[in-house]
């Protein structure tokens, strides 16, 4: 298996699958919040020259079927779940999850211990993301609320992809552009899909209320985990060249790194990683630190 791409039916829906590589330890990367599994690219090429690699569009993502169902980690971890089995995994993986995705695997390892062999968190969302609530910044938060984005989202999620693509004129990054030709037009079209965007409503509306619940599930498994957070002080710095106060940045990057580190207590066999020089989108500026993190876990059962 060299690459594939097709779909499963997963409750009654189309999911898109992508696969690459065919031996090793099952590697599942679940992308973050808005994110396409084709920006994994450098990613997945290095890992799949060792390992058996999968990801998924969730349901509104990509060309994945979206129906009216509550988009919530529940829903993930029970869809997750079903593709493992479809695939006909038998052996625990390897979870990845990146930002919001991090709570849904942080989710799943909590209801399927036995199905998992090891963690990354890569600049994950915390179950204590509400606490960011309580920071005093006027700036950052005018047009970056939760109801913000509900309502761009909603709206977004009324329209064609052509009048889409007239509201959002959809770019690709310097770093996208040295993607093959093929996946960056496949990222340009999955910016004006409006089922992204009702899967998007779906996910902010409940993300804080999925937090209260995984803290109430029972404890952690005691598998090796590695939390990568990214580089506050370049972050801050990104943030300052786009004008933002940096009084203001400062305090959400500590805090959220707080949040990132206190990840790190989720296990006794864990890891905490700062990526040097990136920002959130780990996988586009430090992916030979996520590559590394992989195969460190990896090591561990080869």
């Amino acid at each position: 298996m060299s690459k594939i791409r097709q779909f499963l039916i997963i409750n009654q829906k189309k999911i898109e699958i992508l696969q690459k590589g065919e031996a090793g330890t099952p590697i599942i990367i679940l992308t973050g919040m808005g994110c396409s599994f084709d920006e994994w690219y450098e990613v997945t090429e290095s890992l799949s020259k060792t390992n058996r690699v999968i990801m998924f569009h969730r349901p509104g993502l990509g060309t994945s079927e979206i129906r009216d169902e509550v988009r919530n980690t529940q829903t993930v971890v029970n869809e997750l779940s079903k593709m493992i089995q479809l695939l006909e995994i038998s052996e625990p993986v390897i979870l990845v999850g990146h930002s919001y995705c991090g709570l849904n695997v942080q989710h799943f390892v909590k209801e399927y211990p036995k199905k998992v062999a090891g963690i990354v968190l890569v600049d994950s969302t915390s179950v204590d993301l509400k606490d960011l609530d309580d920071l005093d910044l006027p700036v950052l938060n005018e047009g970056s609320t939760d109801e913000f984005w509900m309502e761009k989202c909603h709206a977004y999620s009324q329209m064609k992809s052509e009048e889409l693509s007239k509201v959002i004129e959809p770019t690709l990054t310097e770093k996208q552009k040295l993607l093959p030709n093929d996946i960056q037009q496949r990222l340009i079209n999955f910016q004006i899909n409006p089922s992204l965007y009702k899967a998007m409503h779906s996910e902010i509306s409940n993300w804080k209320k999925d937090g209260d619940i995984i803290k109430k599930l029972v404890c952690y498994p005691d598998i090796p985990l590695i939390v990568i957070c990214r580089d506050k002080e370049h972050n801050i710095q990104l943030g300052t060249m786009d004008g933002l106060p940096e009084s203001e940045l400062r305090l959400f990057e500590e805090k959220w790194q707080e949040l990132i580190m206190n990840q790190v207590n989720l296990t006794s066999n864990s890891k905490f990683i700062i990526a040097k020089e990136a920002s959130h989108s780990i996988h586009f500026d430090r992916p030979d630190i996520i590559v590394q993190s992989i195969k460190e876990i990896n090591s561990i059962f080869n």
